[in-house]
């Protein structure tokens, strides 16, 4: 398999989130770089702050970078703005997020790139931070950014508190910026039934990993560490709601996931007599997030968690009150589905109509490879299906995790099938594009030798993916037909049918391409892998089936 395209994300925030023109302009600057994708625009009255989301290849986005500072530049004048979050310049902040293809230690050293030019020509005091700054004492943005744009003017003189780039003299319509690499970040609010701002501030100390300093029994300020690591959150108040939030970053999401972050502001809300009525997404989220806290808030339910994303995303967004303030669009709102548009993969979006009319066209791709590996999603589908409805029912519910942890296994195998289905249609078109690379002299013909053993290869392994997975289906499908409902043991019957067929199908694809290898080893390799596969999956589906009759023969079921 090559290398993943390398994609990099920007989320820059502009200290604008009133005029519409004003944002349009910065926001077309950006968009005016061939090959970046704008992917989210979230503007705030009360905050007077509009995150930007975009992606693309590193050097593009380091030019819409450039290009959306400097319309900023143009537009915002810093001695005129009011706001209910912490700023200090016309861009104030301007992270870069390795999304793929790309390390951390590269995005550091394109951000510091961006950072030395808009020094040099737009003359803005640039800060650098998280990764990109080199100093710790510098790394943290609320440190740099303390003392706000206000502050800043005498800040700026400080020996400590020269910029990396640009002027050692803040200007007063642009103010300062700060510009770095850094992880994947989520801005997450969390809604108050109170306006005061002091309760919500509480409640923010507590669940912050920074904390609050408190007294002890010597009458001594000491730091007392919050609940959450990774959190960073202050409280304000939102004039255009009537409510106080508690605003927070999640910094890392393995280590404070979204749902915690929620739970915990239950919790100290509750201790205060006050109750959180919803909560807010400021810019986008990763999908994955998005389903642990599906998962999360239906295990407390004690239900079982192995539904499909739409499903997930439903309990999360219910649960957490994410429409609160705003509808909670998936499509907008979760970075995964926006991404779809650069890493498309459109067979598994389409309906099942206009599948079958894509395969039915005049063209060899989808063809036998992308439909086999759709029938083994369909087979993990209906085996994730009887361990949902298993789940719930009154005399198995007593080990509803057993079948929630199998249904979630379904679910992981019925998306890997399904993305294997535009996987198989892309490397016979790659196939197809390395036959016709030119040979005319030694090094386009070596060129393209190359080419085409590489695409050989990945045509070979995506259908032996498929036969893989499909006999790890057969092991939940095996699951269900012995402690499953037997009222469903038929739709167990049906996925193993396809997943055998599936791994028939597969194992031709497997044998079409294995000529086109000249490593004679290799090609020996695969066809023995496809072969010892072969024979397991029909054994097992053999006997699978053989069960299942003598079950449908031999035991009446209930309607």
């Amino acid at each position: 398999m090559g290398q993943p395209k390398a994609l990099v994300e920007c989320v820059p925030n502009f200290s604008e989130g009133r005029d519409p023109n004003k944002i349009k302009f910065i926001t077309d600057a950006i968009s005016s770089v061939e090959g970046v994708h704008l992917l989210d625009v979230d503007s705030g009255r009360d905050t007077n702050r509009t995150v930007v989301t975009f992606v693309g290849p590193p050097e593009a986005v380091a030019e819409a970078a450039f290009r959306g500072i400097q319309a900023a530049k143009q537009v915002i004048d810093m001695r005129h703005h009011k706001g209910a979050h912490p700023r200090m310049g016309a861009t104030d902040v301007c992270p870069f997020v390795p999304i793929s293809g790309i390390t951390m230690e590269e995005t550091a050293a394109l951000a510091r790139r961006v950072g030395e030019r808009v020094g040099k020509e737009l003359a803005i005091p640039v800060y650098l931070y998280e990764h990109a700054q080199p100093d710790p004492r510098r790394k943290s943005l609320s440190v740099i950014r303390a003392g706000e744009y206000e502050g800043f003017f005498e800040k700026i003189k400080l020996p400590e508190w020269k910029p990396d780039y640009g002027p050692d003299e803040l200007p007063p319509q642009s103010g300062a910026t700060v510009i770095g690499a850094r992880n994947f970040l989520v801005a997450f609010n969390v809604n108050l039934n109170t306006t005061s701002v002091r309760r919500a501030n509480a409640i923010a100390f507590d669940v912050r990993e920074a904390g609050r300093k408190v007294l002890n029994e010597k009458g001594e300020y000491v730091h007392q560490p919050g609940w959450l690591k990774a959190v960073k959150a202050i409280g304000w108040y939102l004039k255009e709601h009537g409510i106080a939030q508690v605003s927070m970053n999640l910094t890392d999401l393995s280590v404070t996931p979204v749902h915690v972050a929620f739970d915990a502001c239950v919790r100290s809300a509750a201790d205060r007599g006050l109750r959180v009525t919803g909560s807010e997404l400021v810019g986008l989220i990763p999908l994955q997030a998005m389903l642990d806290a599906g998962r999360y808030f239906l295990h407390k339910q004690r239900r079982s968690s192995g539904l499909s994303e739409k499903e997930l995303i439903a309990i999360a967004v219910r649960s957490m009150g994410l429409n609160e303030l705003y509808p909670f669009e998936p499509q907008k709102k979760i970075i995964e589905y926006r991404l779809r548009e650069v890493t498309a993969t459109p067979l598994a979006h389409m309906s099942l109509g206009a599948f079958t009319e894509e395969v039915a066209r005049e063209s060899p791709a989808p063809g036998g490879g992308s439909v086999a590996a759709l029938l083994g999603s369909l087979a993990a589908s209906l085996g994730t299906m009887v361990a949902n409805l298993t789940a719930h029912k009154r005399d198995f519910e007593h080990n509803w995790k057993w079948y929630s942890d199998w249904a979630e296994k379904g679910q992981h195998l019925r998306q890997a099938l399904l993305l294997l289905v535009d996987d198989d249609t892309k490397a016979f078109n790659q196939l197809l594009s390395s036959h016709g690379m030119a040979k005319t002299t030694e090094a386009e013909a070596l060129a393209r030798s190359k080419a085409i053993q590489e695409a050989t290869q990945q045509a070979i392994e995506i259908p032996l993916r498929v036969m893989q997975l499909c006999n790890d289906t057969l092991d939940l499908l095996q699951n269900m037909m012995e402690k499953g409902n037997p009222n469903s043991i038929s739709d167990v019957g049906v996925g193993v049918c396809c997943a055998r067929a599936a791994a028939e199908g597969a194992a031709l694809n497997v044998r079409i391409n294995l000529p086109g290898l000249t490593d004679a080893a290799l090609r020996e390799q695969y066809a023995q892998h496809a072969d010892k596969l072969q024979q397991e999956i029909r054994q097992r589906a053999e006997e699978l089936l053989d069960r299942i009759q003598q079950f449908l023969t031999s035991t009446p079921t209930a309607p």
